[in-house]
């Protein structure tokens, strides 16, 4: 920095001077073989002490206004406190922090020619030159494309495969966006998601949509090989998931025979049961919701309201709330509010004559049920919102939970619930069928739980027939397993996963692991995989084997993993990757939405390629530099 301001002129034989290039003072340097350093030039530059930066500093701050008397003020001359370092002016600087903010925030492109914008920046700095939209959004996308280069490289180096979720979004004009996230476990045994595309599909009803957005992510990102599941968000066509199988089947390896590789998210299911209950009960709803809103709309009803409630000592702590009919998780709430403050309802009409809307007492037995069979899903629905990152293995328990209490409900005598716990059921059973193997091989991954768990649940719900489904999950993970034993090489050796993970890919001689790798003991690892199959296939039955650990709360299973891959080489690498496996492709926004996501009209009106990047780029900024400190520093 400081040559930017000081030239070096020679005074005499062995003696060098630095001088200013703004105030010509000149500053000891060098005499003969010695040099006095650079710490009093940045002292000049940067402490506030030369009278021409402190110039060309006053002239561009914002002169205050100050109307214009007969006699005026000598002006107060500022001066730079050490704090607060003088900083040049950076155009290019600017213009990165400005497509940063417009990425992180969803401001509009064209916010940069707002006349206010350019009002506000021209008083802050007037030597910004003012931006286009079509320089804006080349500056979004060059932000989008570092830090692609940057995740890229995050996704290449894991030692495990990635799962993809994919969510489709539709437009006002009808076209569809599928948004796709990408899950995996790094290095330090982290649970990592980020959003990989989102890509445009003019026919989102098309049997083709899925399966093209797919083959486009596997492409951009080189991925084929190291799919490892798929989970979607959106209703799919049996011709459709039979135009995706061949696709995944011809570029992914087949991992137990393609059954893990599709499967659905579990908040789409939960939501279009919740949307069954309130169907079934949806005149009630109606009249609750009218009730509730001639409380909340007017605030001298409210007052009358809680006028009455302390007068009956209604012991509920719930408020009132008026629901968002595109969220069913408002309308529960409501129900359970309101439900609980039903007597305040039922005299309400003794404050308040004008009231006529109060629902009978059959109609407050109906919303109870309603909350009955709607808790236990707003209950599984809220692990998706509150937790960081849900995992098979929880909603395994809550699954066969709901599966169990409607199974029960099923033979109540009131046709109105046995009504609505069929429907709930059928919609359940079908998510069992198509994903309790993946479930359950999660839960046999978990050392609190292994078959136990799996044996006690499938006894619960299949009855006699249990042995018939604990088999095909026993022999399931037994083949998966022999599946990873019989991985080709260098995915197999210990040592290859952690190798240059920690060293930031430098070789470290005293890593005898790389040493041996490179000295040609390649060979080696193939006899020992040939020479002790019968020892690697026991990995997994030694680990089964072994008593269960106690269950504690807040136990870190991948953190247990990572503590016991050295014990359990090839059975942590199958570990990784079925603990990485997605149970919902929803953001956690959009757990209890019961419509499809629609993108707002502005970003429906730019390129894809452009909605793309600001999306990806968001995601990726919000984890700031994480993958730069292991992996590439980026300069700006």
């Amino acid at each position: 920095m400081v040559w930017e301001y000081f030239t070096i002129e020679t005074v005499s034989a062995g003696c060098r001077r630095a001088c200013c290039n703004r105030c010509k003072q000149s500053f000891a340097y060098s005499t003969g073989s010695k040099v006095a350093g650079t710490s009093h030039l940045k002292r000049h530059i940067a402490k506030g002490t030369c009278p021409a930066l402190l110039r060309d500093q006053y002239n561009n701050q914002l002169t205050p206004y100050n109307p214009k008397t007969g006699g005026s003020e000598p002006r107060k001359r500022r001066y730079r406190s050490p704090s607060s370092p003088f900083i040049p002016f950076d155009q290019d600087r600017c213009r990165h922090e400005i497509a940063r903010m417009i990425i992180m925030h969803e401001y509009p492109l064209h916010m940069v020619e707002h006349p206010g914008f350019i009002a506000f920046v021209q008083n802050l700095q007037p030597r910004f030159d003012k931006v286009s939209f079509n320089t804006v959004q080349g500056d979004c996308v060059a932000t989008y494309l570092r830090e692609k280069q940057s995740l890229m490289k995050l996704i290449e180096g894991i030692p495990g495969r990635v799962c993809l979720t994919l969510d489709m979004w539709t437009s006002n004009q009808t076209l569809g966006y599928v948004f796709i996230t990408g899950h995996f476990i790094d290095f330090e045994w982290k649970l990592q998601s980020r959003v990989l595309n989102v890509i445009m599909e003019p026919y989102p009803d098309s049997d083709s949509a899925l399966s093209h957005a797919v083959a486009a992510c596997l492409s951009d990102w080189s991925l084929e090989g190291k799919l490892f599941s798929l989970t979607f968000n959106h209703p799919t066509s049996e011709a459709g998931l039979e135009n995706l199988r061949p696709l995944l089947c011809t570029k992914n390896p087949l991992i137990l025979n393609g059954q893990l590789l599709l499967g659905n998210c579990i908040a789409r299911t939960l939501s279009r049961m919740a949307k069954d209950v309130l169907g079934a009960g949806h005149e009630i709803v109606k009249k609750i919701r009218d009730s509730v809103k001639y409380v909340k709309t007017s605030e001298s009803h409210d007052e009358k309201f809680v006028q009455v409630k302390n007068q009956l000592q209604v012991p509920s702590e719930k408020s009132l709330i008026l629901d968002n009919q595109t969220q069913w998780n408002t309308t529960y709430q409501m129900l359970a509010a309101a439900s609980e403050l039903k007597e305040v309802f039922n005299c309400l009409d003794t404050s308040d004559p004008d009231y006529k809307l109060a629902p009978s007492m059959e109609d407050w037995k109906v919303a109870e049920t309603l909350c009955t069979f709607l808790k236990p899903l707003f209950d599984a629905a809220s692990i998706l919102t509150t937790t960081t990152n849900p995992t098979a293995i929880t909603f395994f328990h809550e699954a066969w939970k709901i599966h169990a209490d409607l199974g029960r409900s099923i033979t109540n005598e009131d046709p109105f619930i046995s009504n609505i716990a069929k429907s709930m059921l059928e919609k359940i059973d079908k998510y069992w069928k198509d994903c309790s193997l993946i479930l359950a091989i999660a839960v046999v991954m978990d050392p609190r739980f292994k078959m136990k768990l799996v044996e006690f649940s499938f006894t619960k719900i299949f009855g006699e027939d249990a042995p018939t489904y604990i088999k095909i999950v026993d022999d399931g993970i037994h083949e998966l397993f022999l599946e990873y034993v019989a991985l080709p090489l260098p995915l197999t050796p210990t040592y290859t996963e952690e190798g240059n993970a920690g060293n930031n890919g430098k070789t470290d001689e005293s890593q005898q692991g790389n040493l041996l790798s490179d000295q040609g003991l390649t060979d080696f690892d193939v006899y020992i995989m040939e020479t002790s199959s019968q020892q690697m296939k026991s990995e997994l039955d030694q680990y089964l084997e072994e008593s269960l650990l106690p269950r504690v709360q807040e136990f870190d299973v991948l953190g247990w993993w990572k503590l016991n891959k050295m014990k359990y080489p090839t059975l942590s690498k199958m570990a990784r990757d079925i603990l990485s496996i997605p149970v919902s492709a929803a953001a956690p926004d959009s757990v209890f939405d019961i419509i499809i996501k629609q993108l707002d009209e502005y970003r429906s009106s730019l390129r894809p390629e452009t909605v793309e990047a600001l999306i990806c780029a968001k995601d990726w900024l919000h984890y700031g530099s994480e993958e730069s400190n292991a992996l590439v520093k980026m300069e700006f």
